[in-house]
């Protein structure tokens, strides 16, 4: 199983960088491109082009998969018998690779970097399609980030002296995702538990879907090579979880205590989906909001009047966004909002946005308004797209119950930050 290459395109749709496509004809990769271009400019939304196009190759039909993160968009065109997760796993991953190089990721800082862009290419995928070294620790040795220093020398042509120290020679570690030698002054660790909601809720109130996905970042600065033993308060509630390939899953199975040597800076420990014991097959999660949503439609456009309260008692929602798509054909909007919140129209994407900074616990919230369309029957989407945030706090509540440290003689101090998000369809 292999894919053919990887293309990376800015906002315009033009190529910036790809791999080479040795054992393909030269207009393989643009097949896909164009593919890709014509099927984002025959929809009305970027988000409805399906995430693998049919692609009808010169030889035999290929497929071209891609994903969009910021202003960038990745491809990968596969042929033959490869399942598409393949593909999407890759690309994610050399996406996150770009992030941890550079930071913020943009068609700019790509082409100001397409030397590293081009080693990371030929570092990260093999001539026969297969991914290579992805972990960034070990491409820290092989590809050196970018740094002044490093730009400056090469451009003198003594580039070899930006190099690391010869002690450090690549895959000097025998744990491939951890660098030999690392010290810190202070010797730390922190984890982020980052849990979403994602739910449907019919257009009575109740929830058709509830479910909690939920992710575990880590930033590790500690020394030598510590083994960590890290329990949780309430880990039999965790399913279908996935794991960064430090962890031992034989100790996970038998005690759910996780068991690993962790990368040095930052990292993704574990994925996850809350799975609470008492909660029943429909609603395994309260959503942490009401809203009551009216929609009249009329000819040539309608009224809209939502009230939206909060559930919860101690904690403020923020960046709290309701949009609904209107509908083909529709030209503009006037609303009033309370408490100093805002409204949009994008005429772009055709949808109406209330947005409000924070919500108070157990406030009201109401929004009313009208919107004009071209179309004689305007149909807007059926269903509101609520989004939100709540900082530190966990929809599991889940808490480090121990740390145990093993191989290095200091003891490390350990913090843990929890946040929500939501993501909700709410039909009326």
């Amino acid at each position: 199983m292999a894919i053919d290459g990887l293309i990376i395109l800015d906002n315009t749709g033009r190529a910036i960088a790809q791999s080479g496509f040795h054992s393909f004809p030269p207009a393989y990769p643009l097949l896909h491109i164009d593919a890709l271009n014509n099927a984002l400019a025959s929809s009305s939304r970027p988000e409805d082009v399906d995430p693998v196009l049919y692609v009808s190759g010169l030889d035999a039909p290929s497929a071209c998969c891609h994903i969009r993160r910021g202003e960038l968009r990745y491809l990968s065109p596969v042929s033959g018998d490869v399942d598409p997760l393949y593909a999407f796993a890759f690309l994610q991953t050399f996406a996150d690779i770009l992030r941890e190089y550079f930071g913020h990721v943009s068609a700019e800082t790509l082409r100001e970097n397409f030397d590293v862009v081009y080693q990371l290419f030929e570092e990260t995928l093999d001539s026969g399609g297969h991914p290579l070294t992805t972990s960034p620790n070990a491409l820290r040795d092989i590809v050196l980030p970018p740094t002044l220093l490093h730009k400056v020398l090469s451009v003198a042509g003594v580039s070899g002296l930006a190099t690391s120290s010869a002690s450090s020679h690549p895959f000097a570690s025998p744990i491939p995702w951890r660098k030999a030698g690392v010290r810190y002054n202070n010797n730390e660790i922190y984890f982020d538990v980052v849990e979403t909601l994602d739910a449907i809720i019919n257009k009575n109130g109740t929830p058709a879907v509830s479910t909690v996905w939920g992710r575990v970042e880590s930033n590790c600065k500690l020394s030598g090579t510590p083994d960590l033993s890290l329990t949780f308060s309430n880990a039999s509630t965790l399913t279908d979880c996935s794991f960064h390939p430090c962890i031992r899953l034989q100790r996970w199975s038998r005690d759910k205590v996780l068991s690993f040597v962790p990368p040095d800076g930052k990292f993704k420990l574990m994925e996850y989906r809350y799975a609470p014991v008492s909660a029943n097959s429909l609603n395994q999660v309260s959503v942490p909001l009401v809203l009551r949503p009216t929609v009249l439609v009329d000819e040539h456009g309608g009224s809209i009047e939502v009230t939206l309260n909060s559930r919860l008692t101690t904690r403020t929602m923020e960046n709290v966004s309701v949009e609904l798509y209107l509908g083909e054909g529709a030209t503009g909007a006037s609303c009033v909002v309370s408490h100093n919140a805002s409204w949009s129209f994008n005429s772009k994407t055709l949808a109406l946005v209330w947005e409000l900074k924070t919500v108070a616990p157990a406030a009201n919230y109401t929004f009313r308004g009208s919107f004009t369309s071209s179309t004689e029957i305007p149909r807007p989407s059926r269903a509101f797209h609520v989004r939100f945030d709540i900082a530190q706090h966990n929809f599991s509540a889940m808490k480090i119950e121990q740390l145990k440290l093993t191989g290095e003689a200091y003891k490390p101090y350990k913090g843990m930050r929890g946040s929500s998000l939501g993501n909700i369809e709410w039909r009326w």
